[in-house]
């Protein structure tokens, strides 16, 4: 899989894949990442990327032409010429221009055929105003072959380029960055440690906070009940290491009992506890059985 960044602080990133997971991934090849300088595909003195936005108000707004510049450079055409009238009333509307099929980069010497399929691509834009990123949707990305991500600065990015070149919108939560690198790097992270063989243990991906339900995870070989549940949605349970007793503080026994299957119970009852005091709004989307419905009741009961 590779990831596509265009920003204007590339260095910005230069840290942040030195370390960690990122970093083995990288050093596989497991994935791969490109870091595009936008200020590259600006043809003045100054290397401008923005101006004042018309109609007036504060701040700057990063121009089209050198997002269009950079994004052709990685293959990436518009999805369909607008008039300025359609662009006005696709705007009015909300709807997005149809999809498009990326150009394929060919290796070199290489010739394009009917056999060569485009890689699948989403191309993001990185704003306040965007979709909320989930777990699910971190997900859906790691099934992609290429991702671009678009960080917008200032007051943002031009509309046109929104609506001619990116597929969707994506917010990291209900707060004002300085600009999209800090939700660009999350996105990465998030979304690369779901592709195989990045984690050393492929089932930590899925007994996590937000993780699939137990429906979608297989089941032991031997046939042991596992003591982990799937979060179905929910929150985490907590965790606990050596040594046994700390800070006055003692592990739950039930973890060291050996008895697994009172083990799943417990960090269930757990999962649900957490989530209804910290993430109540999860409840509503997530995968519960009518055990877990009895449980979560009796939880309320007490608070």
């Amino acid at each position: 899989m590779r990831f596509e960044i265009v920003t204007i602080f590339p260095e910005f990133f230069s840290s942040f894949f030195e370390n960690g997971i990122l970093r083995r991934a990288l050093a596989e090849e497991l994935v791969t990442v490109g870091v595009h300088d936008l200020r590259a595909f600006t043809h003045d003195r100054h290397r401008t990327v923005d101006d004042r936005p018309f109609g007036g108000g504060e701040g700057m707004v990063l121009k089209p032409e050198p997002l269009a510049e950079a994004l052709a450079s990685l293959g990436i055409q518009p999805k369909v010429e607008l008039s300025a009238g359609e662009l006005r009333d696709a705007y009015a509307s909300g709807a997005k221009a149809p999809t498009y099929q990326p150009m394929p980069s060919l290796e070199a010497g290489a010739s394009p055929s009917d056999e060569f399929a485009p890689p699948r691509t989403r191309v993001i834009l990185l704003s306040a105003q965007g979709r909320p990123f989930t777990q699910a949707m971190a997900r859906e990305l790691a099934t992609l072959d290429r991702v671009v991500l678009i960080c917008g600065r200032y007051e943002g990015v031009d509309e046109r380029v929104n609506q001619l070149y990116c597929d969707m919108e994506l917010s990291i939560g209900d707060y004002v960055l300085s600009g999209g690198e800090l939700a660009a790097a999350v996105v990465v992270d998030a979304t690369m440690r779901l592709i195989p063989g990045v984690l050393g243990n492929e089932a930590s991906g899925e007994f996590e906070s937000f993780g699939v339900a137990d429906a979608e995870i297989a089941t032991t070989e031997d046939g042991v009940p596992r003591s982990q549940h799937g979060a179905g949605g929910l929150l985490d349970y907590p965790h606990y290491t050596r040594p046994a007793e700390f800070g006055g503080l003692r592990a739950p026994e039930v973890l060291m009992n050996g008895d697994h299957a009172e083990i799943r119970r417990w960090r269930r009852e757990q999962q649900l506890r957490k989530t209804l005091a910290n993430r109540p709004d999860l409840l509503e989307g997530a995968v519960l059985s009518k055990e877990d419905c009895k449980l979560l009741n009796a939880i309320r009961n007490e608070v």
